[in-house]
């Protein structure tokens, strides 16, 4: 019955639920389809030109720390003394740093780093925080009561120092610290659905479905989750920058990755000692790809924001 439930939902118009919209017949008999919501929000979100240029730069970041290493094959793992602190030229293009390293190559391994952390702990923080969310907003009364207090309280801990004593005791790996941000970072997304589910759960499509028999369970996974999509992906974006912000937050203040493992806060925590001996390449480059990810990071998410707001939406 709960099958019938959603296919009646999705072909009722004004339930509100995702199924498909019948075409309509104009007068010249040619069948007109309707644009759906997700078109909407994309020609939306390709209307907006910074939004295009981010992620255009974000992709061009991918497959800089990606594939480049490919192409541009360096050495991130030995030391060289001989080559140490070269200035920009033949051979390295980005001069080196104080261990001999490329700092061309070093800023690609950065980078890895820098995404693998924030797309990874970016993925934890919506999936717990979109269920944790969804169930609080649906479920009301004393159950939306309990888990939005757990919320409170670990918003009220300022998780940045308790992860700073974790990496003092504890060699971080890339899996560690996108964990460890990860588990921190859901409470804010999780109060977001949670406010979107709360008007979702009054609308008509949630009562319909309730009304044949479709389990909470149910209404969470099938219909509360898909509508409020729009505000989970906005909030992915903004959460891979807060990552990748808050992993150069730790490399800067020295309880970065284990070396020879490379990120960009780490490298500019080394590099801060140079900035007033000339060694300009040690910081300028690796900090200015910080500030664009980052940059890139919000413009889409911003983009997004205005794209899936019909309120916003140009006429």
């Amino acid at each position: 019955m709960t099958d019938a439930a959603d296919s009646l939902i999705g072909a009722v118009p004004g339930l509100g639920g995702t199924g498909p919209v019948p075409p309509t017949a104009p007068e010249g008999g040619e069948v007109q389809i309707i644009a759906s919501g997700w078109r909407l929000a994309l020609r939306e979100f390709l209307s907006n030109r910074l939004a295009v240029v981010g992620l255009v730069v974000i992709v061009f970041f991918v497959l800089f720390c990606f594939v480049g290493p490919l192409v541009y094959h360096t050495n991130q793992s030995l030391t060289n003394p001989l080559i140490t602190d070269l200035a920009p030229g033949a051979g390295h293009p980005l001069g080196t740093d104080d261990n001999g390293f490329d700092e061309l190559g070093r800023i690609m391994a950065g980078g890895q780093t820098a995404l693998e952390i924030g797309f990874f702990a970016s993925f934890i923080a919506t999936v717990i925080g979109t269920l944790w969310g969804a169930i609080s907003g649906l479920a009301g009364g004393i159950v939306d009561g309990v888990l939005m207090r757990a919320v409170d309280i670990l918003l009220s801990i300022p998780y940045l120092l308790i992860v700073l004593v974790l990496a003092t005791k504890y060699s971080a790996t890339v899996f560690d610290e996108s964990l460890i941000i990860g588990l921190f970072a859901w409470l804010v997304p999780a109060r977001l659905v949670r406010g979107e589910v709360l008007t979702l759960r009054e609308r008509d499509f949630v009562s319909a479905a309730r009304v044949m028999g479709s389990s909470r369970a149910r209404l969470v996974v099938r219909h509360l989750i898909p509508n409020a999509l729009s505000v989970v992906i906005v909030n992915v974006t903004f959460q891979i920058a807060d990552a990748i912000l808050i992993l150069a937050y730790l490399g800067f203040l020295g309880f970065g990755l284990q070396y020879p493992a490379a990120s960009w806060g780490d490298m500019l925590g080394n590099a801060q000692q140079y900035v007033s001996s000339g060694y300009w390449w040690l910081v300028y480059p690796v900090g200015g790809c910080l500030v664009v990810v980052v940059l890139a990071c919000n413009l889409v998410g911003d983009a997004l924001r205005d794209a899936f707001d019909v309120r916003l939406r140009r006429r």
